[in-house]
């Protein structure tokens, strides 16, 4: 009767862990691995679009990355990403630009562009970024993954991997409107 209980017992974990395999293999009760690309009025005729996703960095901190097109009433567009960390996490060195480097050892530099984000340019967020992205879009392939290299204050540099499908979403930004 012992080995019988056993046997059963030992039946029921091995069909236990079939059916969480295959729970866990379909994705059931996961998040969406992507945003989706929205698009925002802030003033008449002048529309952002913009795509949100949260990524690690190289110690498992989250990132928020936002990438977006702002396109002005007198027709000019403008793209670029913010990076957000953790408040208190980390202190960006903005003299430096954001360093991308794709999957085949490519590297690209974008200027920072964070003193047109804070509404007190004496006290600025020391944990976010803004970057212009602008010249580079043409040369960003959406294959192709990357990894930002965010300078800091404090020597070591934040990198931020970006997946080909977060930059393809990054190019659909750019390229609508």
């Amino acid at each position: 009767m012992d080995r019988w209980i056993r046997r059963v017992w030992a039946g029921m974990r091995r069909g236990l862990v079939l059916v969480l395999g295959i729970i866990l293999g379909l994705g059931w009760g996961m998040p969406a691995a992507w945003a989706t690309v929205r698009t925002l009025e802030e003033a008449p005729g002048q529309v952002v679009v913009q795509s949100r996703q949260t990524v690690q960095d190289q110690r498992g901190r989250s990132w928020q990355v936002i990438a977006f097109k702002r396109q002005r009433p007198d027709g000019t567009a403008t793209f670029a990403v913010r990076l957000v960390g953790f408040p208190g996490s980390v202190t960006l060195d903005r003299q430096q630009p954001l360093t991308l480097t794709n999957s085949l050892g490519k590297t690209f530099t974008a200027a920072d562009a964070s003193g047109k984000i804070f509404t007190d340019a004496e006290r600025p967020e020391p944990h976010v970024g803004q970057y212009d992205l602008q010249p580079l879009l043409s040369q960003l392939q959406a294959e192709i993954p990357l990894q930002l290299a965010l300078p800091t204050v404090e020597g070591e540099a934040v990198r931020l991997m970006v997946p080909a499908a977060l930059v393809k979403e990054w190019q659909a930004v750019a390229n609508a409107g």
